[in-house]
């Protein structure tokens, strides 16, 4: 592509203009807005001419080919059209019927043609469940700590009829959740949602990030991604080049050597700007890859880069959310999460549909306090509008994006992302063995199915303190679902 364009755009998909919600060209796609340049790679491509922003770049092609992707993965098992060419691609036929003709049947199981691509497919869960009873032990036993060695051995099964039923069981709590799901949508009409991203093994090295965003109060988990593919991929890229195809897979050789441990500061405002100093050794803020970070590429599979994946997470929600009319989506600190929510949602937050929270606080803070004293501070090259407060031994800080002045004290008290990272660290405490497992810690693929089972049984079946469920506190259910009602 010649020098001075901006990357192709997707059909009307363009995710490359000014970030900066205060600039006159926030959300521009003008490309006179912008100096682009691709003669020296030291200094950014992309400047925006108002304010000197220096957005990176993303390849529009590859963000909707992420989408796609994961919408397939969603869908996967639901009875629902899989034509990745579909407008009605992962739109189940439990919520969308007026997508889909009744077609007959295949056996004893209901048959159903796609009114917009024609293409057919059988509804597997029409039929009862014959091996209910085997998959509610082998759940059982999962969710006790038994190792899948162990598991095989009581229930007589090799490893690959294990993981056969764990594929199917992930398939049916993703169909048991599709109807929840759609019902929360359609009964809510304003919403807080939190996003928060971890290491899907944190003692594994292995690059793959988990992101999950949900309802922030009850902690429903809505949508969950990984920067991950099962598949290997041959054309993998040591370098993000924006303006070639495939960019969005990292290259083995990405990733970096072991760097010394460094001390963090003291106090909620010096870890605050230390995140942003971090941010800048990027050689792009939205990737935390361009730092020298160190992981040990996995063996099987491909890696993508984290922006792909993030961006196509929030395009695959703006769709599920669009009759609501006001959002406010909470995350820690991390430039990735908040570019990608303000670009894909940029019309949204310049009608003030949408908003954006930064929340970090101590591990002290006690939840739902209100502040007592808010100091306001103007931190990094953004200037992004900071109040602090303190009270006992916590301390607690939101960044408003919208720099809408006046509601410190309110999100303060109500802006939280602890039922998302609560729900992240579970699943790492109750799947410890499995997810440490030496030899499947460059094997991320088998944890894919238990992301899907867990999010069910997560919003469906656990009990917080109040013995409520994250679906009964959203008046979705009157009581805690079983493990025998997930395998139904």
């Amino acid at each position: 592509m010649s020098s001075g364009k901006l990357p192709l755009a997707a059909g009307d998909l363009q995710l490359n203009f000014c970030k900066t919600l205060t600039c006159p060209n926030f959300g521009s796609k003008d490309e006179q807005d912008y100096l682009v340049q691709h003669t020296n790679p030291a200094r950014p491509i992309l400047v925006c001419r108002e304010c000197g922003a220096f957005p990176p770049l993303l390849n529009n092609h590859d963000v909707h080919a992420e989408l796609i992707a994961q919408r397939q993965l969603h869908a996967d098992g639901l009875c629902a059209c899989t034509n990745p060419e579909c407008e009605h691609l992962g739109k189940p036929v439990l919520t969308h019927r007026h997508c889909y003709h009744a077609f007959g049947y295949s056996g004893d199981r209901q048959r159903y043609r796609c009114k917009s691509c024609q293409s057919t497919f059988v509804d597997r869960w029409s039929g009862v469940n014959k091996k209910s009873e085997l998959q509610q032990k082998l759940l059982a036993f999962l969710f006790t700590g038994h190792t899948v060695r162990d598991i095989c051995r009581r229930l007589s099964l090799n490893p690959k009829t294990f993981y056969d039923h764990l594929n199917q069981i992930a398939a049916r709590c993703r169909q048991k959740l599709a109807a929840y799901d759609s019902r929360f949508l359609a009964d809510t009409s304003t919403g807080h949602l939190a996003s928060v991203h971890t290491a899907l093994q944190p003692k594994s090295d292995n690059g793959v990030q988990w992101l999950a965003t949900g309802e922030a109060h009850s902690g429903y988990v809505l949508q969950q991604d990984v920067n991950y593919h099962a598949d290997d991929h041959h054309h993998l890229t040591t370098h993000h080049d924006p303006y070639q195809s495939d960019c969005r897979f990292m290259s083995t050789h990405s990733a970096g050597q072991p760097q010394e441990t460094v001390v963090r500061p003291e106090g909620l405002l010096g870890r605050v700007d230390a995140k942003y100093r971090d941010v800048f050794a990027r050689s792009n803020v939205e990737d935390p890859y361009t730092q020298p970070l160190h992981f040990i590429y996995p063996n099987r599979g491909t890696l993508i880069r984290p922006q792909y994946t993030t961006y196509a997470h929030y395009l695959n929600l703006k769709p599920l959310i669009e009759h609501w009319q006001q959002i406010v989506v909470f995350s820690p600190q991390e430039p990735l999460l908040r570019s990608a929510c303000l670009s894909v949602f940029e019309a949204d937050i310049r009608d003030k549909r949408v908003s954006h929270v930064y929340v970090e606080q101590d591990a002290g803070w006690q939840p739902g306090s209100e502040p007592e004293k808010i100091d306001i501070v103007l931190l990094s090259w953004w200037r992004d509008r900071w109040a602090f407060t303190r009270r006992g031994d916590g301390a607690k800080a939101i960044c408003d994006h919208g720099q809408n002045k006046g509601q410190e004290a309110y999100w303060l008290t109500h802006a939280s992302c602890d039922a998302l990272k609560k729900y992240q660290q579970h699943f790492h405490q109750q799947f410890s063995l499995l997810v440490n497992e030496p030899r499947r810690r460059l094997r991320p693929g088998g944890l894919l199915p238990l992301l899907d089972i867990y999010r069910a049984w997560h919003n469906l079946c656990w009990q917080d303190r109040a013995h409520l469920t994250p679906a009964q506190r959203l008046g979705l259910t009157e009581r805690p679902l079983t493990l025998a009602d997930l395998m139904l």
